[in-house]
């Protein structure tokens, strides 16, 4: 039987995970909730559902919700649904302060429901085939996010808007625990910051160098692993995975050459394979790809960064 779903905030974004549930035969969409009704009422109409302007009024008409609102009201109306009985898939950040992410880890738990956070590069073909080859932890990772300059993510700052997707990313891969982080940024034309880079270390010896920015000229989303015989980048906008690894022969007597593979990933729709997983995991009542567990800690982490910068 479908599961009755709903839309909760149909900005830029919002619109997209109301056109994934339209579309997937697992969902029933029954409503976007969006207290404009210039952005809510024509996309109600073209995916032939219910317009609400006030998210109270669907609480008990649906089964799971995305929530795609503004950060700052992220723990309000996650709360609200998770204590209604609803399954969730929040968009990151999860929310604004860890303390936050706690009570919705704790609501979730209670009421036995799906509480799944939008890291959508997770999704990405090309990081899905990295995890496929991690063989084993990485000893160094760099990575870079840059993209021009946008008006409508500034509600929170680069950190929690652009660095977040590679701290999770990264945290998923290591597995092991944070022990140092030194970081540096400024805000060029926000309130905020705009630009910043990060060096986590890890309790297995792992570094990661973190650069993300809002303020560059071009776009550019790459990660770099080094592992003890392998090399590995992702390009994320491509969807391509290099990986270079030591081969049979030698290309100097004692030195062996090295071997190059890429794996690049087709057509894929990230965010429709999240919404599949969201609803595959109430199905099968399973815990989803990126848990609000991992929601939590890249959220922990990446507030620890701006305290730095800040500081």
């Amino acid at each position: 039987m479908a599961i009755r779903c709903a839309v909760i905030g149909v900005g830029y974004l919002g619109k997209f995970h109301a056109q994934k549930y339209a579309a997937l035969p697992q969902a029933q969409l029954v409503a976007v909730v969006d207290p404009d009704p210039s952005a809510g009422q024509p996309l109600a109409e073209s995916l032939q559902c219910d317009y609400i302007s006030d998210y109270h009024a669907i609480l008990n008409e649906v089964e799971a919700v995305s929530i795609v609102a503004p950060t700052t009201l992220h723990h309000a109306i996650a709360s609200d649904c998770l204590s209604n009985g609803l399954h969730v898939l929040v968009e990151k950040p999860v929310t604004t302060t860890v303390s936050e992410a706690d009570d919705l880890l704790r609501l979730a738990q209670a009421q036995h429901k799906v509480l799944q956070v939008g890291h959508l590069e997770r999704f990405n073909s090309a990081v899905l085939a990295l995890g496929e080859r991690m063989t084993e932890a990485p000893r160094f990772i760099e990575a870079h996010r840059l993209a021009p300059f946008k008006p409508r993510a500034t509600d929170v700052d680069v950190v929690l808007d652009l660095m977040i997707h590679d701290i999770d990313i990264i945290l998923n891969l290591v597995k092991a625990d944070v022990t140092e982080i030194r970081a540096s940024g400024t805000s060029v034309l926000s309130d905020s910051l705009d630009i910043a880079n990060a060096r986590i270390e890890f309790n297995n010896g792992c570094v990661a160098n973190v650069t993300s920015s809002r303020v560059s000229q071009k776009s550019e989303r790459k990660m770099r692993l080094f592992q003890q015989d392998a090399y590995l980048a992702v390009n994320f906008q491509e969807k391509q995975l290099d990986i270079y690894e030591k081969g049979d022969d030698e290309m100097f007597p004692g030195i062996p050459n090295i071997v190059h593979q890429c794996k690049t990933g087709g057509p894929d729709d990230a965010l429709l394979l999240e919404i599949e997983d969201f609803l595959s995991a109430i199905q099968n009542n399973r815990n989803p790809l990126v848990t609000g567990e991992d929601g939590r800690r890249a959220l922990a982490t990446a507030i620890a960064i701006k305290k730095l910068v800040q500081g």
